[in-house]
């Protein structure tokens, strides 16, 4: 399977270039106990990898539990973690078989079998979580299992399912500790990756300390770390600025970030480009406002994201005009070949021939003290408003509350940004606009569905560059989202922490273990 590679990826190759590399930065021996703070707004849905399909608890997930594969530092293809070895069997990717490890052992002490793999995936898609992942694992038809081999059986070729496995989604958990039928409930992680959760306060602190028990792709696992949970970007800021946080990321204030200088001496700035995109996701159920795909693709030819990077974000996003972002196989320009410009009378024309009445009302719901989302949300709704067509009332709510609400259709329009879960335009594409996505827009699109299963197909995934260029340009004609903007990973340090550069290279893993004392 031909690697993606991402702009983000080639400037970490830069780095191994000049003497960085390595799977990572190996602990001294100095100060080995000493804890390493990471602030960070993200939250975390919820402990149990059954229920969170969010880049918080993800986050947590790639430190406590172990997957399958994972992934090095600069590398787009999937490397066994908790399996020795994984491939596809036979000519097409409809049978992939891993075996586990020998001597993986849950803090229990009991030891890690195929069982509990087995488990671990037959729970995720049992529960169907309405924020969970489970729509990552729709070819996934069942899973067998036998001493230390699992073997998946799935229901269509997916050439994607290592990508897949290497998830979050496909955390490994202790049989015995998670209940088959729902979601546990209590602090407590029984997991086998480099770190242990010793304690954890909701929307405060996760304290983690390095396992004894880890076996895996690593070489060495890191130094304790605080993981500490700021209500919004202004009270990270002030962490970092009062030293509560030896490392800032995810995420500070736009104009806090576009002031930051990479020859600052007194910090580490690490800034690189990212996968992570943001859109606005439209209802388009027939009881919505915005059912009609006229209104849809009116709003389209009335947002101007240049102004939205440059005003709200300070420079420090791009506009984005596609699903799929720059520096990922298939990336097009299909928005903007669709809507090139700000356009009020054409808006205005597909209204009238809608049969609408204008100005159009609906209720533009947004996530509470997460980045510049309240910020962002009154800029959209200015230049929707600026024509005199619609009419846009703004709803804040909390975290949880905003993804139960979107998972339930009960929203018109709502903006989310997207953290790619794995290096491979399909995490683009299934997820976001298939039938059985996560987004739950209502849309359903039978020429997209054919596309993506299509696209999965191939094991080379550069020959899915024309599907997925086909599905785009079917995107921005239904107008189910409207590409927003595509991301800048940042990453900011103080002087005597390295490694900062590997916390988050758009893999899907968070490196807490390559952070060092220097």
């Amino acid at each position: 399977m031909r690697s993606v590679r991402m702009r983000i990826l080639a400037s970490l190759l830069v780095l191994a270039g000049v003497g960085v590399g390595g799977w990572q930065l190996l602990p001294s021996q100095e100060d080995t106990g000493k804890t390493i703070r990471v602030g960070t707004t993200d939250e975390i849905t919820a402990l149990d990898p059954a229920g969170a399909y969010d880049a918080g608890s993800w986050a947590l997930f790639s430190n406590v539990f172990q997957s399958l594969l994972t992934y090095e530092p600069g590398s787009a293809t999937p490397v066994p973690d908790a399996a020795q070895s994984c491939g596809f069997v036979g000519s097409e990717p409809t049978t992939y078989r891993c075996r586990l490890r020998a001597g993986l052992t849950f803090p229990s002490g009991r030891a890690m079998t195929a069982e509990d793999v087995k488990y671990s995936f037959d729970r995720v898609k049992k529960i169907k979580s309405d924020v969970g992942p489970s729509s990552l694992f729709g070819t996934l038809r069942s899973v067998s299992a036998d001493g230390l081999t699992v073997t998946f059986h799935l229901s269509s070729p997916d050439a994607t399912f290592p990508f897949k496995a290497a998830t979050g989604a496909g955390s490994i958990v202790d049989s015995q500790k998670y209940p088959k039928d729902g979601l546990r409930t209590d602090t407590g992680v029984d997991g086998t990756g480099p770190y242990t959760l010793a304690s954890y306060a909701k929307g405060k602190k996760a304290v983690l300390t390095p396992s004894k028990r880890y076996r895996g792709a690593l070489k060495s696992t890191g130094r304790p770390v605080d993981l500490l949970y700021y209500v919004d970007p202004q009270a990270l800021d002030k962490a970092w600025n009062a030293k509560q946080v030896d490392v800032a990321t995810r995420q500070l204030p736009p104009q806090v970030l576009s002031g930051l200088s990479a020859s600052d001496p007194h910090q580490r700035l690490s800034e690189s480009d990212s996968s992570e995109t943001r859109n606005l996701y439209l209802n388009t159920r027939a009881s919505s406002p915005l059912h009609d795909v006229r209104v849809r693709r009116a709003m389209a030819w009335l947002i101007n994201r240049e102004r939205l990077a440059a005003t709200v974000y300070k420079g420090t996003v791009d506009p984005l005009y596609s699903l799929i972002p720059t520096g990922i196989t298939g990336h097009t320009t299909s928005f903007f070949d669709a809507y090139p410009k700000q356009d009020a009378q054409k808006a205005k024309d597909l209204l009238a021939e809608a049969g609408v009445t204008t100005p159009v009302r609906f209720t533009y719901g947004y996530a509470e003290n997460r980045g510049a989302s309240e910020a962002e949300a009154t800029a959209l709704k200015q230049q929707l408003e600026a024509s005199g067509l619609f009419k846009v009332t703004l709803k804040g709510y909390e975290w949880t509350d905003f993804q139960e609400r979107w998972a339930a259709g009960k929203l018109d329009a709502y903006a989310v940004g997207w953290v790619a879960d794995y290096p491979d335009p399909d995490t683009f594409g299934a997820p976001l606009v298939g039938s059985d996505g996560t987004m739950n827009t209502g849309y359903s699109s039978k020429a997209v569905d054919r596309l993506i299963l299509t696209s999965q197909s191939y094991a080379d995934r550069s020959d899915a560059a024309t599907d997925f260029t086909g599905l785009q340009q079917d995107v921005a004609r239904d107008v189910p989202v409207i590409p927003l903007w595509q991301g800048k990973e940042y990453v900011l340090s103080s002087e005597d922490v390295g490694g900062g550069q590997y916390l988050d290279d758009g893999t899907g893993v968070f490196r807490l273990w390559s952070l060092t004392w220097i």
